[in-house]
């Protein structure tokens, strides 16, 4: 079980940050060519990169922000507006930081959020704005008893 997902049972509040982070690897970039169908050779051929003035192939813009699903995932966040502003390329074998924090929270349980996408050198790749609604007292319940059984759709353990 996560400790994320502890957190969004107890109660999220304005401030609270979470952060994971991943390397991306050529087998993601191929399979999320193959769920997207995005086959843009930005991401397969090194000629085509040359180009365009990029040092070698580059992951997918969405595959490296879909690192906030993770967190989102864990929080029961439910999305209903994303803003991304694509900073700097992500290479293959770059391991991407998200630190996500939630900047509002009013009584309904509509959110707002920002996260900021950081390679292994700190550099900032990604930013995005996030609004969305928590789990209310119902939703947080349900989560509750995931957990008790051992959260079994839940692959995730930190």
């Amino acid at each position: 079980m996560s400790y994320i997902r502890k957190k969004a049972i107890s109660g999220l509040a304005k401030g609270d940050t979470f952060s994971v982070s991943r390397t991306f690897t050529e087998e993601d970039v191929t399979q999320f060519a193959e769920i997207s169908r995005d086959y843009n050779p930005i991401h397969f051929e090194k000629r085509f990169s040359n180009v365009k003035r990029i040092d070698g192939l580059i992951c997918h813009g969405l595959l490296v922000a879909s690192l906030i699903t993770e967190i989102g995932g864990q929080i029961g966040w439910l999305a209903s507006g994303m803003t991304l502003q694509f900073k700097k390329p992500v290479h293959i074998g770059d391991t991407i930081r998200c630190d996500f924090t939630i900047t509002e929270i009013d009584d309904r349980g509509r959110a707002k959020g920002e996260a900021v996408f950081t390679n292994e050198n700190y550099i900032t790749v990604l930013e995005a704005d996030l609004i969305g609604v928590v789990p209310g007292i119902q939703e947080k319940q349900v989560m509750q008893d995931m957990l008790s059984e051992g959260d079994p759709t839940n692959k995730i353990s930190y």
